[in-house]
């Protein structure tokens, strides 16, 4: 057992339907960690009475303790390309995601990346993720063996592309589905692994690839199903040319199965009302990615239509289209989308959609995104004096609310002081 103190904020519900009620906060927390689970967490004078004596505690006073950051979307192997210039999705695709995917069919760079690539997760504050390997089987054992090294929750799976893509990246449907089966024997719940079926989009797989996805992601109870849908508007004209038999893009993946409870679709910008309640009665979740949707000049997020129909959503820093690891930065410009979209994104409701929101569009809840009693003790401490800029901001702020709207737009990965896995700490700032 150990304990740790300090300002803690976690959530019980989504602000837009709860206002404060939705959240739980003590100036001066207690948060209490057993066998790395939460085991209790609330006021400091009540819980460090009941603490046995020896129990270690962390003095954390003057730092806001909140739980790990949850990216519901993210790009492992397109690390080394953000920040690309000039390109919307489909020539970036080809200009440079393609040529640095196929690097990946090296195990020795694919394992370099993957250790960057989590470290630079928890550098930020990130204790989960959803991220997108490449179609190398090779990708997909570089990235779990680096989260298990960290005792990190991921959820990935091997891209299946077999059309519409470059040679040296074309799968044939069997070898994605053979190549994709052996990976979830191997790996799907492992330590805090999960596997994802990852047809990259419609455009990139055949219709008899498409199905096998549907078949893996029925055969193999539990297992997710990640892509991308609706991100980029010559992009659904081009399914719509694919599948003309479909009603809409997203309509694509329901024809083959792929829209239910723990499918994760990226993006989501050019859906119509029937989609979204499509996804919200099938139980599937958007996820919502702000950076990238600026850059790549995509299109502007709908929370307000998504929210009001019942989708579940959550963010994704979409790295490398993406341009940064930070879910602070990743929630500014949420914001901002959402201001150019004539929507309010209240400081509160967006740290719910980093924590809680993410654990439930990815059915974790009952582990992951809060601090209620048994949820696993991930967590970061964040200092809002990190910089002199936030420490002065921060000197005016009256209000909590205040403060996280402070952190969220002037926070980036120097206002993560440190990042705690399972009850132990796994990363911390010099």
């Amino acid at each position: 057992m150990r304990a740790i103190r300090g300002e803690i904020l976690h959530f019980l519900d989504d602000p837009a339907d709860r206002g404060v009620e939705a959240l739980e906060y003590f100036a001066d927390g207690l948060l209490i960690i057993r066998d790395g689970r939460v085991a209790e967490a609330g006021p400091a004078e009540e819980l460090l009475a009941k603490l046995p004596a020896g129990t270690p505690v962390d003095d954390r006073r003057g730092k806001l303790i909140l739980p790990g950051f949850i990216d519901t979307h993210i790009h492992f192997a397109q690390a080394d390309i953000i920040a690309s210039h000039g390109e919307q999705l489909l020539e970036w695709l080809g200009k440079y995601t393609y040529p640095a995917e196929r690097r990946f069919a090296d195990p020795g760079h694919a394992a370099a990346v993957a250790d960057f690539f989590c470290d630079e997760l928890l550098r930020n504050g990130t204790t989960t993720a959803m991220a997108f390997p490449t179609v190398h089987a090779a990708s997909v054992d570089a990235l779990f063996a680096a989260a298990a090294e960290r005792r990190m929750r991921l959820i990935t799976g091997k891209v299946l592309m077999d059309r519409n893509c470059p040679d040296f990246l074309r799968d044939t449907a069997a070898r994605g589905y053979a190549e994709s089966h052996a990976l979830i024997e191997k790996w799907h719940g492992r330590d805090r692994l999960l596997y994802a079926v990852t047809p990259r989009f419609a455009a990139t797989s055949t219709p008899e690839q498409m199905a096998l996805a549907g078949r893996l992601f029925v055969e193999h109870p539990g297992v997710y199903l990640q892509s991308h849908v609706a991100e980029n508007r010559r992009e659904v004209a081009w399914v719509a040319e694919l599948y003309p038999e479909a009603r809409s893009y997203l309509d694509v993946y329901d024809r083959f199965g792929h829209v239910g409870p723990r499918s994760v679709f990226a993006h989501c910008l050019w859906l119509d009302d029937a989609d979204r309640a499509r996804m919200a009665t099938a139980g599937a979740a958007m996820s919502f990615c702000p950076t990238s949707n600026l850059f790549l000049g995509s299109g502007l997020f709908d929370l307000d239509r998504a929210h009001a129909a019942g989708v579940r959503v959550g963010i994704g820093s979409d790295v490398g289209a993406g341009t940064s690891f930070s879910m602070l930065q990743t929630l500014n410009e949420a914001y901002k989308v959402l201001q150019l979209n004539g929507q309010s994104l209240s400081a509160e409701r967006a740290f719910y959609l980093a924590t809680l929101g993410g654990a439930r569009s990815l059915y974790l809840d009952d582990r992951i995104g809060s601090f209620a009693p048994g949820r696993e003790a991930d967590f970061v401490v964040l200092d809002p004096a990190a910089t002199p800029l936030l420490a002065r901001r921060n000197a005016t702020c009256h209000t909590l609310a205040e403060r996280l709207f402070v952190l969220m737009m002037l926070g980036d990965d120097r206002a993560v002081a440190e990042t705690w896995v399972m009850g132990e700490p796994a990363w911390r700032r010099p």
